[in-house]
């Protein structure tokens, strides 16, 4: 089956195929929810995990089981996208409390890796490089603005924070990044 981009999936379709999984418990139309969503979310994870695809691999799918497991969960009350992304955002946090001198090892053998890159590689490895010095709650606002171009309302409630917060991570985060960016 060919990969459904989410905005090729109309909202009649995303509610069917949910209805569908949580009712029927219907892991085809569940397959198809993923096919749409998977590289989004998969999108997302990259930044949080800074290029890391193995660990973006797991986590994904682990987010996807999450949302599996949970469907007959979900209320609506937000978009099915913006439920995802706090299962993966969850995910993402757990994984970086338990393993946090892990995470560190990985962003500095990347900085390392960087200094051999072309310029375009270079440049995108800078970017990386101040998103992976962001605390995570700085990255993960600063990816979802930026990169995922998710409205501000939406980042709030992904990261289940008050607008003004999220505004602060996001200043603070930009000060940052244009500071190791800058030297």
């Amino acid at each position: 089956m060919a990969h459904i981009p989410p905005d090729m999936l109309s909202k009649l379709d995303e509610i069917r195929l949910l209805s569908q999984c949580a009712l029927a418990d219907n892991r085809d139309a569940f397959g198809r929810l993923v096919e749409a969503y998977q590289p989004r979310v998969r999108r997302f994870l990259l930044n949080l995990t800074a290029g890391d695809e193995m660990l973006t691999d797991d986590l994904a799918q682990e987010t996807f089981i999450k949302a599996y497991v949970g469907i007959r969960g979900f209320k609506g009350l937000s978009s099915f996208s913006t439920w995802l992304y706090r299962i993966a955002y969850n995910q993402f946090y757990n994984h970086t409390r338990h393993h946090q001198e892990e995470h560190v090892e990985d962003i500095t053998r990347m900085a390392e890796a960087s200094t051999a890159a072309s310029d375009a590689i270079d440049a995108s490895m800078t970017v990386q490089r101040a998103l992976a010095a962001l605390g995570d709650t700085e990255r993960v606002a600063v990816t979802l603005f930026y990169i995922e171009d998710q409205p501000l309302k939406q980042v709030a409630k992904i990261m289940q924070m008050p607008e003004g917060s999220v505004k602060s991570l996001i200043y603070r985060a930009k000060g940052k990044m244009k500071a190791l960016i800058d030297t």
